[in-house]
């Protein structure tokens, strides 16, 4: 897993190998070891309050146990086969019956993500979609639909994420599921109550669900932030982008190329009354004022001097450095002048240089550097989900109803958070592509501490019950000399 946190650009003459150019480091002392389990139980017993029974609590722990496993895969069989007293069929009525609720769940797990990784001064909130290719038709949601895994229009489920990111690290916050438009006809009846697809669900758009995520995060004042970010799927939403500024806050959104502004604002007002027919009463251009022109056709007039080289993000092979320019320009809202907005431009180098194009509301007075480390924010939330995949098994769930995909999705943001929170009490002290630990790093290593946590040495004052601990130990004990 690479739970790497967001570097500050360095300047060109200093380049370096990032952390996933550089071996990574294995310098686990004992005691790191033995916290690694306790940690485990410690994080769990914070969500207690909200899992109302004694049994919730007792496999909640198991689910977040066997997604920290190494395991080919993590679906809810082989989780419990490989748990000293895992239970398929408690697990499956866990997540797909149980009816705790995972919106209380959810409000826990993000003041815990705004303790980790909380900073006002870096921290952003970035919305990108998130879909899981799906034999069948009988799970929720599923249709034949764009699917971004595969890069095609295939048999899915789609939804949009919201990650949080920080100079900190990153991490997963939020979720909803999209329910296409054809799932709400006489059709699909029997198909929505076999799925439990609550009654006052309907139909909303992949931006209207972001919109939703939006302002749900923003009204919760949990995590500090005050910057949005999403690519060019939501980013070609006038709607959404101003819906984002009314909240106060300040979105950089890809856009497509075709977008169109006015390099310096036009003139409107109501065209004169003429003599015969109803009077007007809405604002138009100005005669003889300068029509809109694309942004992409506004980079290609901008001088060399407006260009900057530009460190974007760390990539696996180093540096990934661009050309950056930006400009003032008013954006189109309705064929007529709306907010002012920068209009950010950002190529790569080399023979054939791909161009990306975004508009922010930030005010005037936005450092350019902001801007260009913006820009290079759609890596976290992409590795947040690639991570949630292949280290906790966020998309290798066999639920097909609605309550089971959010409890799902619930335990793997939960499961991924615990990853992040160790690396950041680590220091990167831990094997892994960034020196952040893995799932399997964690789940090697638990059993070993749960003894010292029985004892009552170093358990942070949190004393779960016998059955959570059992199931926080290994299947089996590590060979002799193996730790």
């Amino acid at each position: 897993m690479s739970v790497a946190t967001i570097p500050a650009p360095p300047a060109p003459s200093r380049y370096a190998p990032p952390p996933s150019g550089r071996p990574p480091e294995a310098n686990l002392a004992p005691r790191d070891v033995e916290a690694l389990g306790e940690d485990l139980l410690a994080y769990h017993a914070l969500f207690h309050p909200h899992f109302q029974r004694t049994e919730q609590r007792t496999w909640s722990l198991a689910y977040l146990r066997g997604q920290l496993l190494e395991l080919d895969r993590k679906s809810i069989e082989p989780m419990a086969l490989a748990l000293a007293t895992g239970n398929v069929q408690a697990m499956q009525e866990f997540i797909s019956v149980s009816p705790w609720d995972d919106a209380a769940i959810l409000q826990q797990h993000q003041a815990l993500v705004a303790e980790t990784l909380g900073d006002r001064a870096t921290g952003a909130l970035i919305i990108d979609g998130c879909d899981f290719p799906k034999q069948g038709t009988h799970s929720v949601g599923v249709a034949r639909q764009w699917c971004g895994a595969l890069g095609k229009v295939a048999n899915c489920q789609a939804s949009v994420v919201a990650a949080y990111a920080s100079a900190r690290g990153y991490t997963l916050v939020d979720r909803r599921l999209f329910l296409p438009e054809a799932w709400f006809t006489a059709a699909y009846a029997a198909r929505r109550t076999a799925c439990g697809v609550p009654l006052e669900v309907t139909h909303q758009t992949h931006n209207a669900l972001a919109w939703d995520l939006i302002r749900t995060l923003h009204e919760r004042r949990t995590l500090p932030f005050g910057w949005v970010t999403f690519d060019e799927a939501f980013g070609r939403d006038p709607v959404l982008l101003d819906q984002v500024a009314g909240l106060g806050l300040t979105y950089l959104a890809e856009v497509p190329h075709d977008t169109r502004v006015w390099p310096v604002r036009p003139r409107t007002a109501i065209p004169p009354a003429k003599r015969r027919g109803r009077r007007p009463h809405r604002v138009r251009l100005c005669p003889g004022e300068a029509p809109s022109v694309r942004v992409d056709d506004l980079a290609a007039s901008l001088p060399r001097r407006a260009w900057r080289r530009r460190v974007i993000k760390e990539g696996s092979k180093g540096p990934i450095v661009a050309e950056v320019a930006r400009v003032r320009a008013v954006a189109v809202r309705d064929g007529l002048p709306g907010p002012a907005v920068w209009v950010v431009v950002r190529r790569s180098l080399g023979e054939t240089p791909e161009l990306k194009t975004y508009l922010s509301n930030a005010s005037v007075v936005t450092p350019f550097g902001t801007l260009v480390r913006l820009s290079g924010l759609r890596w976290p939330v992409e590795s947040a989900i690639e991570e949630c995949k292949g280290e906790v098994g966020l998309d290798q769930y066999e639920v097909r109803g609605w309550r089971g995909w959010h409890h799902h999705l619930t335990m793997s943001l939960l499961a991924h958070h615990f990853l992040v929170r160790q690396r950041c009490r680590l220091g990167g002290k831990i094997t892994g592509a960034h020196g952040a630990p893995g799932a399997a790093a964690v789940a090697g290593h638990a059993a070993q501490a749960v003894t010292r946590c029985r004892d009552g040495v170093g358990d942070h004052g949190l004393h779960p019950s016998p059955e959570l601990q059992s199931l926080s130990g290994a299947s089996a004990p590590h060979p002799p000399g193996t730790q």
